[in-house]
């Protein structure tokens, strides 16, 4: 089936209106008319080629949510007209020790949504920045939130996982105290998520701008980085800190602010290393310093229901498709508050 979308031919020219195919439904496969679509950073970065190995034409998307509009012959879980979501992953091995668990995204056969190989035309995934996708039940999730919070819901798929999955992990919870570098598409999910869970909240952020808006998401405090008086003042003091920023910078300010046995965890993913941290500032009080991608199927489907029962959603700006490149340029400046989500009504335009 031939679908309308919007993605790029080369890592330097636009992003422009397109048309794709997508395969057939299976016995097994969901077919989902793709209702809005959340902008993460991961989508510039790869179809920029700023990472390496993108494929040509880039259509990038992996915060969807939409309505079932068929089913295949073998599917019991969803019927049409069911809302649901689509993530990071659209297929994987199935039979390793990660998928058993329910840690597909730690699958070395883990297909992402967009820019993996794939049986399907043109050879690879074409994720959800068009007006429909086909992926097997498995990797399809539901959507209990109100279908007014819909667009607000996509976001959850990426950046609600990947901040809700580590602190999940490592026990973000009352009588916690945990830490949230940056306040972006990713950091106003997870102080939202660890506020939700219970844990005293810290935000930090390098502009004392943002400070009001930090507090008025959950943060219980706000410390902006640059200020080192108030940096020292939490010194040694954290049981967790998740660290959203994607861009290089000094990861010793953090790893000196945890306790003993504390870990600062990476979730955003800079286009460059950061700078090697000094090795004492972990082995002198047994700090891990750790990483942690998305979630798995299971988990994801725990995220969004836990996001549904504490009313969780994202800070959107809703945006129509012929609007992404100046998004791309605007998420580069820090200039959204917090996710952009295209209105995929509007590829049709």
């Amino acid at each position: 089936m031939t679908v309308k979308a919007y993605g790029a031919h080369a890592g330097d020219q636009p992003l422009e209106s397109m048309d794709i195919e997508r395969r057939p439904v299976g016995p097994h496969d969901v077919q989902i008319d793709i209702a809005y679509c959340g902008v993460c950073h991961s989508d510039l970065h790869q179809v920029r080629a700023e990472w390496a190995g993108t494929l040509f034409p880039c259509v990038p998307g992996h915060e969807i949510v939409g309505r079932v509009a068929a089913v295949g012959a073998h599917v019991t879980g969803f019927a049409q007209g069911d809302l649901v979501g689509v993530g990071c992953i659209v297929d994987s091995c199935k039979h390793c020790d990660d998928c058993g668990v329910g840690l597909e995204n730690y699958c070395d056969g883990m297909i992402g949504t967009y820019n993996f190989p794939t049986p399907d035309a043109p050879g690879w995934t074409l994720g959800g920045y068009s007006q429909q996708i086909v992926v097997h039940e498995r990797y399809a999730l539901r959507i209990r939130h109100p279908e007014s919070q819909l667009a607000a819901v996509a976001p959850l798929l990426c950046a609600g996982i990947t901040t809700y999955s580590p602190l999940r992990h490592w026990n973000a919870g009352p009588g916690k105290k945990v830490g949230i570098v940056g306040i972006g598409g990713l950091g106003h999910m997870g102080i939202k998520l660890a506020h939700a869970m219970g844990a005293h909240v810290v935000a930090f952020t390098t502009s004392e701008s943002k400070r009001a808006d930090a507090l008025a998401l959950g943060a219980d405090e706000v410390v902006v980085s640059r200020n080192v008086e108030e940096m020292e003042a939490h010194a040694r003091s954290f049981d967790l800190i998740v660290n959203t920023v994607a861009a290089p910078h000094d990861l010793d300010a953090f790893l000196v602010l945890l306790k003993r046995d504390a870990t600062l965890t990476l979730v955003g993913a800079p286009a460059t290393p950061h700078p090697s941290p000094e090795v004492f500032n972990l082995i002198m009080k047994r700090r891990s310093l750790a990483g942690s991608m998305i979630g798995g199927i299971a988990e994801t489907q725990e995220m969004l229901d836990f996001c549904a029962e504490h009313g969780i959603v994202a800070d959107i700006e809703l945006i129509r498709a012929d609007e992404i490149n100046e998004a791309y340029e605007r998420m580069l400046a820090g200039d959204v508050k917090y996710r952009f989500v295209i209105d995929n009504a509007t590829l049709a335009a």
